[in-house]
């Protein structure tokens, strides 16, 4: 039996994703009645059906469909990784990409970018910043090379060196119940409002409201927010607190925002992490760079 073919699973991908021949037609840029052919040759090359066509309307994906998509994204994923790294390695120029969440290790970054602009031999660094937890995606994907990975978003598929390990502060407006404490601990913050970001997961709850991984928050959800500055102006209005590293805190002193420390709260923890088997040497040139600066700063 013929293997299918990585243009069949890209068709395949696009179908199962929309389920709709219309839609998928339209973004792969092909008519539909090849598109249509295209899944039947795959079901007979594979012997299963991977779509339910039994209702006129609409499709569905058979069991063995669900599967197909599942096992087809890990195989597609890492053949655009593999493409994007060779394309950089394979440039004139080469190019290290580092991403990050905005504001994060500033310093290291520029520190690094120093060295590596002292040497006329080495690669070229280029930075983007990424959204609040999607470094690990960038580099799983080929996008970046490295990226700076702040708690609770470290993840042990990457290579990762540790470079800072920080405690943390309650963020309160002035006037808050808490404000006139000088040390705080996780019990003071049970019961009290908590900002959280769309889409945060359980872990990241606990994490960010100082609670045991895997119990329960037993906070009430507070307003949601977009980024760090909406974050600070929710907590400056009295409408919730946060739980912050000490390095944002002292980065973002205002009048009307008090941080005390919470002396039991799971620290903050940043690493620089990159793909195991990145064949890159300005990887590991990178790493050893920003190790040494995090000794530095220590």
């Amino acid at each position: 039996m013929a293997e299918p073919e990585i243009r069949e699973l890209r068709y395949f991908r696009a179908v199962a994703e929309d389920l709709n021949i219309t839609r998928a037609s339209e973004r792969l840029g092909i008519a539909q009645p090849p598109l249509s052919r295209a899944m039947r040759a795959l079901e007979s090359r594979l012997g299963v059906a991977l779509f339910d066509r039994s209702d006129p309307r609409r499709i569905r994906l058979t069991e063995a469909g669900e599967t197909l998509l599942k096992e087809s994204a890990l195989v597609l994923d890492s053949l655009d990784a593999a493409v994007r790294r060779t394309r950089r390695a394979g440039s004139q120029t080469a190019t290290l990409v580092v991403t990050a969440k905005p504001g994060a290790a500033t310093d290291l970054l520029n520190f690094v970018a120093r060295e590596f602009r002292d040497d006329p031999g080495a690669a070229e660094i280029r930075f983007e910043v990424s959204g609040f937890g999607d470094q690990v995606d960038r580099v799983m994907d080929g996008r970046a090379d490295l990226a700076i990975i702040g708690s609770p978003h470290l993840d042990n598929a990457l290579a990762q060196e540790v470079l800072t390990v920080e405690s943390r502060m309650a963020a309160l407006p002035v006037g808050h119940e808490l404000a006139d404490r000088e040390v705080l601990s996780v019990a003071d913050l049970r019961g009290q409002v908590f900002s959280h970001r769309p889409g945060q997961t359980v872990a990241g709850s606990n994490y960010w409201t100082g609670q045991p991984d895997g119990q329960p928050t037993g906070t009430p959800i507070g307003p949601a927010v977009q980024d760090s500055s909406q974050m600070l102006e929710v907590i400056a209005l009295g409408q919730a607190i946060a739980l912050l590293p000490v390095s944002f805190t002292q980065r973002n002193v205002r009048p009307d925002v008090v941080y005390r420390p919470v002396t039991d709260a799971e620290p903050y923890t940043t690493v620089i992490a990159w793909k195991p088997g990145n064949p890159s040497p300005w990887v590991a040139r990178y790493v050893e760079t920003a190790k040494r600066w995090s000794g530095q700063s220590g």
